[in-house]
Protein backbone atom coordinates (compact mmCIF):
# COMPACT_ATOMS: atom_id res chain seq x y z
CA UNK A 1 0.00 0.00 0.00
CA UNK A 2 1.93 2.83 1.33
CA UNK A 3 4.76 0.89 -0.05
CA UNK A 4 3.93 2.38 -3.37
CA UNK A 5 4.11 5.73 -1.81
CA UNK A 6 7.71 5.07 -1.60
CA UNK A 7 7.71 4.67 -5.20
CA UNK A 8 6.35 8.05 -5.39
CA UNK A 9 9.44 9.68 -4.08
CA UNK A 10 11.38 7.28 -6.19
CA UNK A 11 9.36 7.35 -9.26
CA UNK A 12 9.03 11.04 -9.35
CA UNK A 13 12.70 11.09 -9.19
CA UNK A 14 12.38 9.52 -12.57
CA UNK A 15 11.49 12.96 -13.80
CA UNK A 16 13.95 14.63 -11.52
CA UNK A 17 12.54 18.06 -11.92
CA UNK A 18 10.46 17.38 -8.85
CA UNK A 19 13.40 17.04 -6.52
CA UNK A 20 15.92 19.88 -6.70
CA UNK A 21 19.52 18.99 -5.97
CA UNK A 22 21.32 20.29 -2.91
CA UNK A 23 23.80 23.08 -3.45
CA UNK A 24 27.50 22.56 -2.89
CA UNK A 25 27.25 24.87 0.10
CA UNK A 26 24.62 22.64 1.63
CA UNK A 27 26.68 19.56 0.92
CA UNK A 28 29.68 21.02 2.71
CA UNK A 29 27.76 21.80 5.89
CA UNK A 30 28.69 19.55 8.78
CA UNK A 31 26.05 16.95 9.52
CA UNK A 32 24.75 16.81 13.11
CA UNK A 33 25.59 13.72 15.12
CA UNK A 34 21.88 12.98 15.36
CA UNK A 35 18.98 13.80 13.06
CA UNK A 36 16.84 15.25 15.87
CA UNK A 37 18.31 18.27 17.65
CA UNK A 38 18.49 17.60 21.36
CA UNK A 39 18.14 13.85 20.98
CA UNK A 40 18.58 12.31 24.42
CA UNK A 41 19.20 8.82 23.17
CA UNK A 42 20.18 7.07 19.96
CA UNK A 43 21.35 3.62 19.09
CA UNK A 44 20.90 0.44 17.09
CA UNK A 45 18.67 -2.58 17.55
CA UNK A 46 19.30 -5.69 15.42
CA UNK A 47 16.13 -7.40 14.22
CA UNK A 48 16.18 -10.43 11.92
CA UNK A 49 19.32 -9.43 10.03
CA UNK A 50 18.63 -5.68 9.91
CA UNK A 51 20.50 -3.27 12.17
CA UNK A 52 17.86 -0.59 12.89
CA UNK A 53 18.90 2.92 13.92
CA UNK A 54 16.69 5.00 16.21
CA UNK A 55 16.69 8.33 18.04
CA UNK A 56 14.61 9.58 20.94
CA UNK A 57 13.99 13.26 21.70
CA UNK A 58 11.53 15.36 23.68
CA UNK A 59 9.37 14.51 26.67
CA UNK A 60 5.75 13.46 27.08
CA UNK A 61 3.56 10.69 25.68
CA UNK A 62 5.58 8.44 23.33
CA UNK A 63 5.19 9.00 19.58
CA UNK A 64 6.73 6.70 16.95
CA UNK A 65 7.67 8.70 13.83
CA UNK A 66 8.22 6.91 10.51
CA UNK A 67 9.67 8.53 7.39
CA UNK A 68 8.98 8.09 3.68
CA UNK A 69 10.66 5.97 1.03
CA UNK A 70 14.29 6.79 0.22
CA UNK A 71 14.25 9.17 3.15
CA UNK A 72 15.28 9.03 6.78
CA UNK A 73 14.52 10.60 10.15
CA UNK A 74 16.13 13.79 8.84
CA UNK A 75 13.32 14.51 6.37
CA UNK A 76 11.00 15.56 9.23
CA UNK A 77 13.27 18.49 10.18
CA UNK A 78 10.63 21.28 10.01
CA UNK A 79 8.06 19.24 11.96
CA UNK A 80 10.33 17.88 14.69
CA UNK A 81 10.43 20.98 16.96
CA UNK A 82 6.63 20.98 17.07
CA UNK A 83 6.35 17.26 17.78
CA UNK A 84 9.12 17.08 20.40
CA UNK A 85 7.79 20.11 22.30
CA UNK A 86 5.18 18.01 24.05
CA UNK A 87 5.98 14.45 23.00
CA UNK A 88 8.73 11.89 23.44
CA UNK A 89 9.45 11.15 19.79
CA UNK A 90 10.94 7.79 18.85
CA UNK A 91 12.15 8.11 15.26
CA UNK A 92 13.38 5.07 13.34
CA UNK A 93 15.31 4.82 10.08
CA UNK A 94 13.39 2.06 8.31
CA UNK A 95 14.85 -1.07 6.68
CA UNK A 96 17.66 -0.12 4.31
CA UNK A 97 17.11 3.62 4.77
CA UNK A 98 19.21 6.30 6.42
CA UNK A 99 21.48 4.85 9.06
CA UNK A 100 19.77 1.44 9.06
CA UNK A 101 21.42 -1.42 7.18
CA UNK A 102 19.96 -3.03 4.07
CA UNK A 103 21.08 -6.57 4.84
CA UNK A 104 19.95 -9.49 2.69
CA UNK A 105 16.22 -9.50 3.41
CA UNK A 106 13.62 -8.27 0.92
CA UNK A 107 12.05 -4.98 1.96
CA UNK A 108 8.51 -5.82 3.00
CA UNK A 109 6.08 -3.69 4.99
CA UNK A 110 4.54 -6.67 6.74
CA UNK A 111 8.00 -7.66 7.99
CA UNK A 112 8.80 -4.07 8.95
CA UNK A 113 5.58 -3.93 10.98
CA UNK A 114 6.82 -6.88 13.00
CA UNK A 115 10.30 -5.36 13.28
CA UNK A 116 8.85 -2.16 14.72
CA UNK A 117 6.97 -4.12 17.37
CA UNK A 118 10.26 -5.74 18.39
CA UNK A 119 12.02 -2.37 18.49
CA UNK A 120 9.34 -0.85 20.72
CA UNK A 121 9.43 -3.83 23.06
CA UNK A 122 13.22 -3.67 23.24
CA UNK A 123 13.08 0.02 24.11
CA UNK A 124 10.51 -0.65 26.82
CA UNK A 125 7.38 0.86 25.23
CA UNK A 126 4.17 -1.08 25.76
CA UNK A 127 2.08 1.31 23.64
CA UNK A 128 2.76 4.39 21.49
CA UNK A 129 1.03 6.76 19.13
CA UNK A 130 2.26 6.43 15.53
CA UNK A 131 2.71 8.94 12.71
CA UNK A 132 3.94 7.51 9.41
CA UNK A 133 4.42 9.28 6.09
CA UNK A 134 4.16 7.45 2.75
CA UNK A 135 6.36 4.32 3.07
CA UNK A 136 6.36 5.00 6.81
CA UNK A 137 2.57 5.24 6.71
CA UNK A 138 2.49 1.72 5.30
CA UNK A 139 4.85 0.53 8.02
CA UNK A 140 2.73 2.21 10.70
CA UNK A 141 -0.44 0.68 9.28
CA UNK A 142 1.08 -2.80 9.28
CA UNK A 143 2.28 -2.32 12.87
CA UNK A 144 -1.26 -1.34 13.90
CA UNK A 145 -2.84 -4.27 12.04
CA UNK A 146 -0.37 -6.90 13.23
CA UNK A 147 0.28 -5.57 16.74
CA UNK A 148 -2.80 -3.50 17.67
CA UNK A 149 -1.94 -3.63 21.36
CA UNK A 150 1.19 -1.57 20.64
CA UNK A 151 -0.63 1.34 18.94
CA UNK A 152 -2.85 3.78 20.85
CA UNK A 153 -3.55 6.17 17.95
CA UNK A 154 -2.43 5.96 14.32
CA UNK A 155 -1.85 8.73 11.77
CA UNK A 156 -1.29 7.73 8.14
CA UNK A 157 0.06 10.60 6.05
CA UNK A 158 -0.11 10.55 2.26
CA UNK A 159 -0.38 6.79 1.72
CA UNK A 160 -3.01 4.49 0.16
CA UNK A 161 -4.34 1.16 1.42
CA UNK A 162 -4.02 -0.52 -1.99
CA UNK A 163 -1.77 -0.30 -5.00
CA UNK A 164 -4.51 1.11 -7.21
CA UNK A 165 -4.86 4.06 -4.84
CA UNK A 166 -2.21 5.91 -6.82
CA UNK A 167 -3.03 7.78 -9.98
CA UNK A 168 -2.72 5.30 -12.84
CA UNK A 169 0.21 7.06 -14.48
CA UNK A 170 2.27 6.74 -11.30
CA UNK A 171 2.19 2.94 -11.12
CA UNK A 172 4.42 2.18 -14.16
CA UNK A 173 6.92 4.75 -12.88
CA UNK A 174 6.97 3.12 -9.48
CA UNK A 175 7.35 -0.34 -10.96
CA UNK A 176 10.35 0.79 -13.02
CA UNK A 177 12.41 1.69 -9.95
CA UNK A 178 15.72 -0.17 -9.83
CA UNK A 179 19.50 0.08 -9.91
CA UNK A 180 19.31 1.28 -13.50
CA UNK A 181 18.16 4.65 -12.10
CA UNK A 182 21.30 5.04 -10.02
CA UNK A 183 23.14 7.57 -12.20
CA UNK A 184 20.03 9.71 -12.51
CA UNK A 185 19.39 9.55 -8.77
CA UNK A 186 22.80 10.98 -7.91
CA UNK A 187 21.45 14.51 -8.43
CA UNK A 188 18.57 14.09 -5.99
CA UNK A 189 18.25 14.91 -2.28
CA UNK A 190 17.31 11.26 -1.78
CA UNK A 191 20.73 10.02 -2.84
CA UNK A 192 22.67 12.87 -1.25
CA UNK A 193 20.98 12.43 2.12
CA UNK A 194 21.49 8.65 1.94
CA UNK A 195 25.22 8.71 1.30
CA UNK A 196 25.68 11.30 4.05
CA UNK A 197 24.58 8.86 6.78
CA UNK A 198 24.27 5.30 5.40
CA UNK A 199 26.47 2.60 6.96
CA UNK A 200 27.30 1.40 3.42
CA UNK A 201 26.73 4.22 0.91
CA UNK A 202 27.51 1.86 -1.97
CA UNK A 203 24.30 -0.04 -1.15
CA UNK A 204 22.14 2.62 -2.81
CA UNK A 205 21.72 0.75 -6.14
CA UNK A 206 20.74 -2.37 -4.17
CA UNK A 207 18.24 -0.27 -2.21
CA UNK A 208 16.68 0.88 -5.48
CA UNK A 209 16.35 -2.74 -6.60
CA UNK A 210 14.72 -3.76 -3.32
CA UNK A 211 12.30 -0.86 -3.43
CA UNK A 212 11.41 -1.67 -7.03
CA UNK A 213 10.67 -5.26 -6.04
CA UNK A 214 8.43 -3.98 -3.25
CA UNK A 215 6.49 -1.66 -5.54
CA UNK A 216 5.89 -4.31 -8.16
CA UNK A 217 4.01 -6.53 -5.70
CA UNK A 218 0.20 -6.25 -5.74
CA UNK A 219 -1.58 -5.55 -2.46
CA UNK A 220 -4.92 -4.45 -1.08
CA UNK A 221 -5.30 -4.08 2.68
CA UNK A 222 -8.96 -3.04 2.75
CA UNK A 223 -9.98 -5.96 4.98
CA UNK A 224 -7.10 -5.23 7.35
CA UNK A 225 -8.13 -1.58 7.61
CA UNK A 226 -11.60 -2.66 8.74
CA UNK A 227 -10.11 -4.52 11.70
CA UNK A 228 -8.48 -1.45 13.26
CA UNK A 229 -9.95 -0.60 16.63
CA UNK A 230 -7.73 2.31 17.66
CA UNK A 231 -8.54 5.88 16.48
CA UNK A 232 -7.03 6.57 13.06
CA UNK A 233 -6.37 9.85 11.26
CA UNK A 234 -5.70 10.11 7.52
CA UNK A 235 -3.80 13.12 6.19
CA UNK A 236 -3.31 14.01 2.51
CA UNK A 237 -2.33 16.99 0.42
CA UNK A 238 -5.04 18.40 -1.83
CA UNK A 239 -2.72 17.70 -4.77
CA UNK A 240 -1.44 14.34 -3.55
CA UNK A 241 -0.48 11.40 -5.74
CA UNK A 242 -3.30 9.42 -4.15
CA UNK A 243 -6.62 9.53 -6.02
CA UNK A 244 -9.33 11.53 -4.18
CA UNK A 245 -11.77 8.64 -4.62
CA UNK A 246 -9.31 6.33 -2.88
CA UNK A 247 -8.87 8.77 0.00
CA UNK A 248 -12.63 8.82 0.55
CA UNK A 249 -12.82 5.01 0.35
CA UNK A 250 -10.00 4.73 2.90
CA UNK A 251 -11.90 6.99 5.31
CA UNK A 252 -15.13 5.06 4.76
CA UNK A 253 -13.39 1.74 5.48
CA UNK A 254 -12.60 3.27 8.87
CA UNK A 255 -16.27 4.16 9.42
CA UNK A 256 -15.98 7.84 8.55
CA UNK A 257 -17.82 9.77 5.85
CA UNK A 258 -20.83 7.43 5.86
CA UNK A 259 -23.48 9.82 7.21
CA UNK A 260 -24.03 13.27 8.65
CA UNK A 261 -22.39 13.58 12.07
CA UNK A 262 -25.47 15.23 13.60
CA UNK A 263 -26.02 18.59 15.27
CA UNK A 264 -24.84 17.19 18.60
CA UNK A 265 -22.07 15.16 16.90
CA UNK A 266 -23.99 12.05 17.91
CA UNK A 267 -22.97 10.21 14.73
CA UNK A 268 -19.40 11.51 14.72
CA UNK A 269 -16.77 9.00 13.71
CA UNK A 270 -13.88 8.56 16.11
CA UNK A 271 -11.56 8.68 13.09
CA UNK A 272 -10.44 11.78 11.23
CA UNK A 273 -9.62 12.91 7.70
CA UNK A 274 -7.51 15.98 6.92
CA UNK A 275 -6.88 17.41 3.45
CA UNK A 276 -4.08 19.98 3.64
CA UNK A 277 -4.39 22.78 1.05
CA UNK A 278 -1.69 23.74 -1.42
CA UNK A 279 0.38 20.60 -0.80
CA UNK A 280 1.59 17.73 -2.96
CA UNK A 281 2.80 14.30 -1.87
CA UNK A 282 6.36 15.56 -1.99
CA UNK A 283 5.79 18.35 0.51
CA UNK A 284 3.38 16.99 3.12
CA UNK A 285 6.11 15.62 5.38
CA UNK A 286 8.16 18.83 5.41
CA UNK A 287 5.56 21.37 6.49
CA UNK A 288 4.91 22.34 10.12
CA UNK A 289 1.21 22.33 9.19
CA UNK A 290 1.29 18.53 9.15
CA UNK A 291 2.54 18.38 12.73
CA UNK A 292 0.08 21.05 13.89
CA UNK A 293 -2.78 19.16 12.22
CA UNK A 294 -2.12 15.78 13.80
CA UNK A 295 -1.29 16.85 17.36
CA UNK A 296 -4.85 17.58 18.57
CA UNK A 297 -5.90 14.14 17.32
CA UNK A 298 -2.92 12.46 18.96
CA UNK A 299 -3.68 14.30 22.20
CA UNK A 300 -7.32 13.23 22.09
CA UNK A 301 -8.73 16.74 22.02
CA UNK A 302 -11.11 18.55 19.68
CA UNK A 303 -10.92 22.20 18.73
CA UNK A 304 -14.43 22.18 17.28
CA UNK A 305 -16.51 25.22 18.36
CA UNK A 306 -20.02 24.92 19.79
CA UNK A 307 -22.82 26.93 18.20
CA UNK A 308 -24.89 26.50 21.36
CA UNK A 309 -22.21 28.15 23.46
CA UNK A 310 -22.30 31.21 21.21
CA UNK A 311 -26.00 31.76 21.77
CA UNK A 312 -26.75 33.46 25.10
Amino acid sequence: MLRTTIATLLATAVSLAIAPAMTEAQESEAKPATAMPGAKKSGRIPVDGVDYYYEIAGAGEPLLLLHGGLGSIDMFGPALPILTKGREVIAVDLHGHGRTTLGNRPIDLVDIGNDLATILKTLGYAQVDVVGYSFGGGAGLRLAVQHPEAVRRLVVVSAPFAKDGFFAEMIPQQESVGAGMFEMMKATPMYKSYVAVAPKPDDFPRLLDRMGELMRRPYNWAEDVKTLKMPVMLVFGDSDMIRPEHIVEFYQLLGGGLRDAGWMRENMSRNRLAILPDLTHYEAFATPVMAETVLPFLNGVSNAPSWAEQVK
